[in-house]
């Protein structure tokens, strides 16, 4: 137990932790053209936080929440995900009484115990994007795109935008009795998880991915069927926008989302040759999530990626960048008196953004010359007692094996020319 990470989670090692740094820079680098500003809430809130803003009857909070008392009696649960943390910090810190809309976004871990799976952990890293204070259908499609964006830079192709309205309160209660109608007759063919959130949930059995259960979701009503006037307009505007910005999409009926506090605007972004585990970030609109826990009323529309399952599809693709192309220029002291001045050196150098690295550990030369092969070291600049008193360096080209005497001073231009 002490040598092997817990069941669900993952270590990002050296070779692999650039690859995630490269995408977070292109995160960074488009949330600030689109005006998204960072926010970094904790990674545990209070458990009520969860159970009001996830909703009671989905399976985060009825299987999936890590949750503890702390030392004082207190419920804290560590986040499952990440919405509704920035929409506690929004109403916290009176975010709604500044310029409308707010844009934020985040980055950070989750934590959800489920059955770890191809691109599911149980910690997992989310970027998320969330926009408070518009109704106007133009952000759910930017929101949509600014993911896709993203998608586009990282060379990723072949992705789908699946598409639904799943309305409002006034006329999402139509459909669900559409839907309990509809599903009575089918009961004792469903899974025992769509038993029991029949009456309950009813929506959530068209999210079911149990094979037995698909038959009868492909038979169900369509929540489109059931739209009220101002989520028709709203989801033909989305629509509109999307095609405005050049985004292409598929209008899916099956799109629920398995969070109580959507509204209207739902998609998933899938890329088919994952498989079962084929979507990888989804989303929506939720306009009565900051009401619920506790704020004014306000709009907001987002989505939650999934870190991992990017990278994955990256993966697949054949689109990751290529490994660290390793260190300009490693500096070999010949003894122990060379250890401080190829310290100096090490130090100018790297204050002048040249990939440096030396031995510690009293190599021979011919040690050293391995190591430095090992890391990619494009030259070798060998300290010994004559260069100390003459303050150069043997500066060896590893290509080549040429190499010239250079001082110290000369060193920096010499890598460069």
């Amino acid at each position: 137990m002490l040598t092997t990470a817990p069941r669900g989670t993952n270590d990002v090692l050296p070779d692999t932790a650039p690859v995630w740094g490269w995408v977070e820079d292109k995160i960074r680098e488009i949330c600030r053209q689109y005006a998204y500003g960072e926010l970094r809430p904790p990674i545990f809130e209070h458990t009520e936080l969860f159970k009001r803003g996830v909703g009671e009857t989905t399976d985060i909070v009825e299987k999936e929440m890590y949750t503890f008392n702390d030392r004082g009696g207190r419920s804290l649960t560590l986040r499952p995900e990440i919405t509704a943390g920035l929409v506690r910090a929004f109403i916290e810190h009176k975010l709604y009484s500044g310029p409308q809309p707010v844009k934020l976004t985040c980055i950070g871990p989750g934590f959800r115990y489920e059955r770890p799976q191809a691109g599911r952990f149980r910690q997992f890293t989310q970027w998320d994007v969330e926009v408070f204070g518009s109704q106007n259908p133009a952000i759910d499609a930017e929101v949509i795109q600014i993911g896709i964006e993203l998608a586009g830079r990282l060379g990723l192709t072949g992705l789908v935008v699946h598409l639904n309205s799943i309305g409002c309160h006034q006329c999402r209660p139509v459909y669900r009795e559409k839907l309990l109608e509809y599903y009575r007759p089918h009961l004792g063919g469903l899974c025992e998880n769509c038993r029991s959130r029949c009456e309950r949930n009813p929506l959530r059995l068209l999210d079911c991915k149990e094979e037995g259960c698909r038959p009868a979701a492909a038979g169900a009503p369509r929540v489109v069927e059931c739209l009220c006037e101002e989520c028709r307009v709203h989801f033909d505007g989305v629509k509109s926008y999307l095609e405005v910005l050049g985004v292409p999409y598929r209008v899916d009926p099956n799109i629920v989302r398995g969070l109580d506090y959507y509204t209207k605007t739902v998609f998933e972004v899938i890329y088919p040759p994952l498989g079962a585990q084929s979507t990888v970030w989804a989303g929506g609109r939720y306009d009565g999530l900051v009401e619920t826990l506790g704020g004014p009323p306000t709009p907001g529309v987002g989505f939650a990626l999934g870190m991992e399952r990017l990278i994955m599809t990256l993966d697949k693709m054949g689109k990751t960048p290529a490994g660290d192309a390793g260190v300009d220029v490693f500096v070999a002291p010949m003894g122990s008196e060379a250890l401080a001045p190829a310290l100096q050196i090490l130090s100018a150098l790297r204050r002048q953004g040249y990939r440096a690295e030396s031995d510690y550990l009293g190599r021979s030369l011919k040690s050293q010359m391995k190591h430095a092969d090992r890391l990619g070291a494009r030259y070798v600049a060998i300290l010994g007692s004559n260069e100390i008193v003459n303050r150069t360096v043997t500066l060896r080209r590893m290509a080549g094996g040429d190499q010239i005497e250079v001082t110290w001073d000369e060193l920096a231009a010499r890598l460069t020319s």
